[in-house]
């Protein structure tokens, strides 16, 4: 680990046995990887060569069976529980192909919800929540539920609640693989520009070319290994 270095793969192998199967499917197979403060990465590979695992790793949302993830100069595996709930919660920030919003909440309230875990002061944080509304455009729909707004917009709220506790690192799983190209292109460049004001190191999973020529380095999972790591 190096002072250059935020996040780093070391080794890791992760396997998953189907429920009533006998034969467990080895999903990574010893994965290095270190990312940079403020990078741009974008992982790709075909289904099932392990992309979301290891950015589900990446962020603590899982644990290795082998190997480990250093997030400055700490082990993941070194924390316990609570400690890892409050990286997840205030580190990193964690965008899906699916929104996930609270359906019974309005726009704003979705974004606050990190903020409320974090027991953050409630004045700051709703600033900040309008704020990132404003960015992303979306300051007139602040009391709008999720399902008076349209796919692009409810995809714009979930990076907003990514974004309230102020993460270093933001993880993207397929983040435009639920919205038709307009919406795509559109929902990418605010992400890149949010990375550019907000100083974050932004981690993408994506099966979208464009989409990953948008981004420094280029890292391709094949059957579980890091085949190629290239910068633009």
């Amino acid at each position: 680990m190096t002072a250059t270095t935020l996040i780093e793969a070391r080794g890791i192998h992760k396997t998953y046995a189907a429920k009533g199967e006998k034969d467990a499917v080895e999903v990574l197979r010893g994965v290095d990887l270190s990312i940079r403060p403020k990078e741009r990465m974008a992982i790709i590979g075909s289904s099932g060569s392990g992309k979301s695992t290891l950015l589900h790793l990446l962020g603590g949302l899982d644990r290795p069976d082998a190997g480990d993830v250093i997030y400055g100069q700490t082990p993941l595996s070194t924390l316990n529980t609570n400690q890892l709930a409050r990286f997840r919660n205030q580190e990193v920030g964690f965008i899906f192909q699916f929104h996930h919003l609270l359906p019974e909440f309005t726009t704003l309230e979705n974004v606050l919800m990190p903020s409320l875990i974090a027991s953050a002061d409630e004045r700051e944080t709703r600033i900040r929540a309008e704020s990132l509304l404003e960015k992303l455009h979306l300051s007139h729909r602040a009391n709008h539920r999720p399902s008076e707004l349209s796919g692009g917009e409810q995809q714009r709220v979930a990076i907003a609640r990514a974004l309230i506790n102020r993460p270093q690192l933001l993880l993207a799983d397929e983040p435009t693989g639920n919205l038709d190209q307009t919406n795509a292109q559109s929902v990418m460049q605010l992400l890149l520009d949010l990375q550019t004001s907000e100083s974050l190191t932004l981690v993408l999973v994506t099966h979208d070319p464009l989409i990953a020529s948008q981004c420094d380095r280029i890292c391709e999972l094949h059957a579980g290994l890091v085949m190629e790591s290239q910068s633009k």
